[in-house]
């Protein structure tokens, strides 16, 4: 178990990634695909533990799997990508269910960030700030795409391949999120902090800002808690965030005109 501070800094780039890909995933109205595609990686975990490797590289491969037939069978099909990662969340969940060994079910659905073994926090760290990065590299072109698919492809935006992106993008957070808060809570890791800064900005970079302050506040002060009262570090971040919710949801209609 690494030090509280340390503990603090994982929590915080993680939780900094999730909100930063959250306040897309809100504008894209894929805010539940965060939550869904936390149960997919349950499998992963499971067949990871069985082969006594690391959990994390079974999630980081199940997800990366499950990301490509989803993406394959959107652009395949007619049916809407919330269908899709619908059968496929149903589907990993049950499997999970059934392979991962009791014992381990718990953390792998509350999540445990204080067990991480140094090589895992610094690989959290890492690849939390590539996943930061990569979104601030293609933030401009998401948001054109949203505005319309039309107009960016037509200045040479590949819509398939920036969507593709951005579901592995997601997959990636799930990965790193998921000894956080584990399964069961992953979708508000990436949901909450957004939906929040949602309630009180006026610009998207004020958005994305707004989301990643109040992620990594709640990440930081879950950890502090966590270790000062002995609680769960995931479940104490969910309260807070849920707070920090409620409290940008009063500002808002506070300042609503009459």
């Amino acid at each position: 178990m690494q030090e509280p501070v340390f503990q603090i800094l994982v929590a915080a780039t993680v939780a900094a990634s999730a909100s930063l890909l959250g306040s897309f995933a809100i504008l894209k109205r894929m805010a539940l695909v965060g939550d869904a595609l936390s149960h997919v990686a349950l499998p992963g975990m499971a067949l990871a533990l069985f082969f006594k490797i690391n959990p994390f590289l079974g999630a980081v491969v199940f997800l990366g799997v499950t990301v490509t037939g989803i993406w394959f069978v959107e652009y395949k099909s007619s049916l809407p990508l919330e269908t899709i990662v619908g059968v496929f969340f149903t589907a990993s969940l049950a499997l999970g269910a059934l392979l991962m060994p009791e014992h381990d079910l718990i953390e792998a659905l509350f999540g445990n960030i204080t067990v991480l073994s140094l090589q895992e926090s610094l690989a959290s760290i890492t690849l939390s700030l590539v996943l930061i990065v990569l979104i601030l590299s293609i933030y401009r072109k998401l948001t054109l795409n949203m505005v319309s698919q039309e107009m960016a492809q037509s200045i040479g935006i590949n819509n398939r391949r920036l969507e593709f992106i951005f579901l592995a993008s997601f997959a990636l957070a799930v990965a790193l999120g998921i000894r956080f808060v584990g399964a069961l809570l992953m979708g508000s890791l990436v949901i909450i902090p957004a939906a929040s800064a949602k309630n009180i900005s006026r610009s998207l970079k004020s958005f994305m800002a707004s989301s990643v302050i109040f992620g990594v506040f709640s990440a930081a002060l879950g950890i502090h808690l966590s270790y000062s009262r002995s609680i769960s570090p995931g479940p104490t971040f969910i309260v807070i965030s849920s707070a920090i919710f409620i409290a940008t949801l009063f500002a808002r209609w506070i300042k609503r005109p009459v």
